[in-house]
């Protein structure tokens, strides 16, 4: 599989550190508020490249931490009249919610940084005592410019930041700080209603940074194999995890690193800061997770995607297609004709492996989804042309589906069975009863005026060879 590698700038074949096992760390959600359409990008995307790599046969130890401490968890817990642990515990359970209904796997390990303090403690003063970060009135920052290479993922130059650097620092910052480029590694309390441990620079939190590279370390060792994110991280985030994290390991950080494109909203990054977002948990309101899963695979993940009414209609209709075959299929294994297959659908089914090749070869390509996308929609029109001919058989429903269902599984589509279920009431099944009188005395206007019915009640009939089929919009 060829992956493109953000700090080499081309795509570069994956050979993992231990053949057969991937390590993989992608930066999760800050918990304070329920996540946008455009924070789900990253958990789909790298989600599907975790199932992929599994399909592929590949034991993965996959990593996506939950940064249970920040300015926005504080200053949401003073607004609620509650602690920032209440708070982002809060938002812990609504993540794992809101994650299932878009088919997210949940990580090997979901640490939190609360939870790793005393590792965070060791890793900064380690930092201390190699010279590469200093205490400053309770702070600690890191000397940026120690580090050799800085810059090295985003591609910008060190002399060029100092300006950007100048205008984020703020007057009390620029005093305890060493160099504007300094960024922090521990943070001392500013009042004592603020949350805080103990360390050996008094009470304090960690940076945000310092928490990842802790993470990371603790779970998957001194090197990942991948490391993954929105591209917002590559700097200064994940930069900053570089620097920190070489010095102390004495090793590369990641093997390779992988980010993803924003959402954008009319050409603007989707934000909680400019308030142009969507949040899954009012998306699923009116569109079932799969629908905003295939809308997220549906573009190539490196690039971007404009959020908009129409995008997900689009996207209603792909998984739409894609549903309705998996149902013509399951209403044909249990009404099909028993025996062998015919020629024509074995046929079919000798071909079936020209559209499994296409999507391997997609996936293998940098992660491809929407042409892996397209591959399935190429055998669900040859699954179609065949089933819905006379005389089609259980046994080629059986094939087909098998084959349909193991592409979907890797890009996480057509799991929500409960979905696909039809609980038909008596009221409904007297009107599915009399349509089909009326056809068969070849009353078609009364049987016309049935099916607008039952279409009223979001009940669509469809006439198979095998029988009515039912289906629920």
């Amino acid at each position: 599989m060829k992956i493109y590698n953000t700090i080499t700038r081309r795509k570069e074949e994956l050979v993992p550190q231990e053949e057969g096992k991937v390590k993989m760390y992608v930066c999760g959600p800050t918990v304070y508020n329920f996540f946008h359409i455009g924070n789900a990008r990253p958990f789909v995307v790298f989600d599907t490249m975790r199932k992929y790599l599994e399909y592929r046969g590949y034991k993965v130890k996959y990593v996506q931490n939950f940064t249970d401490i920040d300015d926005k968890i504080i200053n949401r817990a003073k607004d609620e009249g509650v602690s920032p642990v209440e708070v982002s515990e809060k938002y812990i359970a609504e993540y794992f919610k809101d994650a299932a209904a878009l088919n997210v796997e949940k990580a090997t390990v979901h640490p939190q940084a609360t939870k790793v303090i005393p590792d965070i403690i060791h890793f900064v003063q380690d930092l201390i005592d190699k010279g590469f970060a200093y205490e400053s009135n309770g702070d600690v920052y890191f000397r940026t410019r120690k580090f050799e290479g800085y810059g090295k993922l985003s591609g910008k130059n060190i002399d060029d930041l100092i300006e950007g650097a100048s205008t984020r620092t703020n007057a009390s910052d620029g005093e305890k700080k060493e160099d504007p480029l300094d960024f922090a590694l521990w943070k001392a309390r500013k009042e004592d209603s603020e949350i805080a441990w103990e360390s050996p620079w008094g009470m304090g939190r960690p940076g945000w940074h310092i928490e990842c590279s802790t993470m990371s370390k603790k779970y998957l060792g001194d090197t990942v194999d991948i490391h993954a994110g929105g591209e917002d991280l590559e700097f200064p985030h994940h930069e900053n995890e570089i620097a920190q994290s070489e010095t102390h390991n004495g090793k590369p950080f990641a093997k390779y690193w992988m980010h993803n494109g924003y959402i954008n909203v009319d050409g603007v990054k989707m934000s909680k800061s400019l308030g142009n977002f969507k949040t899954v948990r009012d998306l699923l309101t009116q569109y079932d997770g799969e629908v905003l899963r295939f809308l997220i695979l549906s573009g190539h993940y490196r690039g971007p995607i404009d959020f908009n009414p129409d995008i997900l209609e689009q996207s209603q209709n792909g998984l739409k297609r894609m549903r309705n075959c998996k149902s013509q299929l399951k209403h044909l294994a249990a009404s099909g004709t028993d025996g062998e297959m015919t020629d024509d659908e074995k046929k079919a089914v000798e071909g079936f492996d020209k559209f499994h090749q296409k999507f391997i070869d997609a996936m293998e390509d940098d992660l491809n989804t929407a042409d892996a996308i397209t591959a399935v929609f190429e055998l669900v029109t040859a699954i179609n042309t065949v089933s819905g001919r006379a005389g089609a058989t259980k046994a080629f429903a059986k094939e087909a589906m098998d084959m349909l269902m193991e592409l979907a599984t890797v890009l996480g589509l057509l799991q929500q069975e409960a979905e696909e279920k039809v609980e038909i009431d008596p009221e409904v099944q007297e009107l599915i009863d009399q349509r089909q009188a009326a056809r068969k005395a070849r009353d078609f206007a009364r049987a016309d005026e049935i099916r607008d019915r039952l279409a009223d009640l979001g009940i669509t009939l469809k006439d198979t060879p095998q029988g009515v089929q039912v289906i629920r919009k």
